[in-house]
C-alpha cells in the first residue's frame, strides 16, 4: 500500500485510515463466536465478507443474512480447512466472485474434538485432529490464499493463536469445574503463533503485513463456578465478550495498522500481565 510521507498530521483522516470500504475480506470459522462478531464488525466497516466454515455452521445461510442486513454481496462457502482442495476451492470461488482477495482472518478452531481428558490419556485421534485444523489449517489458508496477496503486493492476515500459546494454563482457573486446556490445544496454536511471526518477516517486502489476535476468556454460558474462578485470576475480574475481541480485527486489517508486522494483539483483561 501507498503510505502519505507527511510529518503533518493533520493532512491524514484518521477516521478513514480505518475503513475496509470494498476490501475483500477471507474470515475461516466465520459461524462460531467470535467469528460472528468479526463478521458483523468488518461488515459495519463497509468490506465483503467470504464466510468461511464447516458446512454443518451453514456459511451460506449467514453470508445471505449479511448481505441483506448491510446490502452488499457477501459469499458463504462450506469448507474443511485442513483440506488443501477445499482451500484451493475457497481462493477460486473467491477470485471468481470478487477478482480480488484483501485480507484473510484464520478464525477457526478446535479445542477438542472430544471431552477434554488429562494430558496422560490423550490419545493419538485427538492430538491429530485438533493439530489439522488449528496448525495445518492455518498454514494451508496463508499458503494458498496469502502467497495470492503477495503476489498482487499488498494485504493483511489475522491469525488466532491463544493466551496458552503464550503463558501455561493456570490450573486452579478449572478447580470445581468440568472445563480444562487440552495440551495438543495450546502446542498447535503455539505452532500459530510462529508460523505467523515467520511470514510477517518472509512476506514484509511483499506489501503483505501478517498479525495476530489473542482472546481470552470469551463468554459462552460458562459454568458459574468458572466464571467465579477466572473473575480472581484476571485483572478485570470479568470474562470478556466476543464483541470486545473484534475492535482489534479492524485496526489490524486496516490501514490504521500500515506499519504494524508480526505483533501479538492481546485482548485479554490483562491475563498475561501477572
Amino acid at each position: 500500500m501507498s503510505v502519505l510521507k507527511t510529518t503533518n498530521a493533520s493532512e491524514i483522516d484518521f477516521r478513514k485510515k480505518f475503513e475496509l470500504t470494498d476490501k475483500v475480506i477471507v474470515i475461516t470459522g466465520a459461524c462460531g463466536l467470535v467469528g460472528r462478531a468479526f463478521c458483523e464488525a468488518v461488515a459495519q466497516y463497509g468490506a465483503h465478507i467470504v464466510v468461511a466454515d464447516i458446512a454443518l455452521a451453514n456459511p451460506e445461510e449467514f453470508a445471505l443474512a449479511l448481505a441483506e442486513r448491510y446490502q452488499r454481496k457477501m459469499l458463504g462457502v462450506a469448507i474443511d480447512v485442513s483440506s488443501r482442495q477445499d482451500v484451493e476451492q475457497l481462493k477460486k470461488k473467491t477470485l471468481e466472485t470478487f477478482g480480488t482477495i484483501d485480507g484473510l482472518v484464520n478464525g477457526h478452531q478446535n479445542k477438542t474434538h472430544l471431552k477434554f481428558v488429562p494430558f496422560e490419556n490423550i490419545q493419538d485421534e485427538n492430538w491429530d485432529t485438533v493439530v489439522q485444523i488449528n496448525l495445518k489449517g492455518t498454514f494451508l489458508t496463508c499458503q494458498i490464499i496469502g502467497s495470492y496477496m503477495a503476489q498482487q503486493g499488498k494485504g493483511s492476515i489475522v491469525n488466532i493463536p491463544s493466551t496458552y500459546s503464550v503463558v501455561a494454563p493456570n490450573q486452579n482457573l478449572y478447580k470445581g469445574t468440568s472445563l480444562g486446556c487440552p495440551a495438543e490445544y495450546s502446542s498447535s496454536k503455539g505452532g500459530v503463533d510462529a508460523l505467523s511471526r515467520y511470514l510477517a518477516s518472509y512476506w514484509a517486502a511483499k506489501g503483505v503485513r501478517v498479525n495476530m489476535i489473542t482472546p481470552h476468556g470469551v463468554w459462552n454460558h460458562h459454568e458459574e463456578q468458572f466464571e467465579k474462578n477466572f473473575a480472581n485470576f484476571s485483572p478485570l475480574q470479568r470474562l470478556s465478550f466476543n464483541h470486545e475481541v473484534a475492535g482489534a480485527l479492524i485496526y489490524l486489517l486496516s490501514d490504521a495498522s500500515s506499519y504494524v508486522t508480526g505483533d501479538n494483539l492481546k485482548v485479554d483483561g490483562g491475563w498475561t500481565v501477572w
